[in-house]
């Protein structure tokens, strides 16, 4: 039997409601504001920017749909130092920094769940 580590519990975010979004912090900026320079522009040709809305949602849906079609599937992850953890893939944030994962196997135990810094992993491999 693996096992078990316990787990590590973060600090409370910056509002009094604990929802981790600062409203100063350069994420939360970034987030809000668009760096699309044709959809603000008012001398913008509006097939072009039906087109441009249309490729936009088209490829949202893809996401969503990979995203889907990987959830809960068993997955390898590769990191830095020579390290293979195997885990159950939940999601991803919006972002695509962190992965969310279950039963993550590593060499010093099994975390029932965990979330991962996409900066930290290599490379990742799904079993079909």
């Amino acid at each position: 039997m693996a096992t078990p580590v316990p787990v590590l519990r973060l600090p409370k975010g910056p509002d009094p409601h604990s929802r981790g979004f600062d409203p100063a912090s350069p994420r939360y900026i970034a987030l809000c504001n668009t760096s699309i320079t044709s959809s603000s522009s008012s001398h913008a040709d509006p097939e072009e920017l039906k087109r441009e809305q249309l490729a936009r949602s088209q490829l949202r849906e893809r996401f969503l749909r990979c995203l889907m079609a990987t959830r809960n599937k068993k997955v390898s992850l590769h990191m830095h130092g020579d390290v293979t953890v195997d885990a159950t893939f939940g999601c991803c944030d919006i972002d695509v920094l962190n992965l969310q994962v279950s039963d993550l196997h590593t060499p010093i135990g099994v975390q029932k769940e965990a979330l991962i810094r996409c900066q930290d992993v290599v490379s990742y491999t799904f079993e079909l």
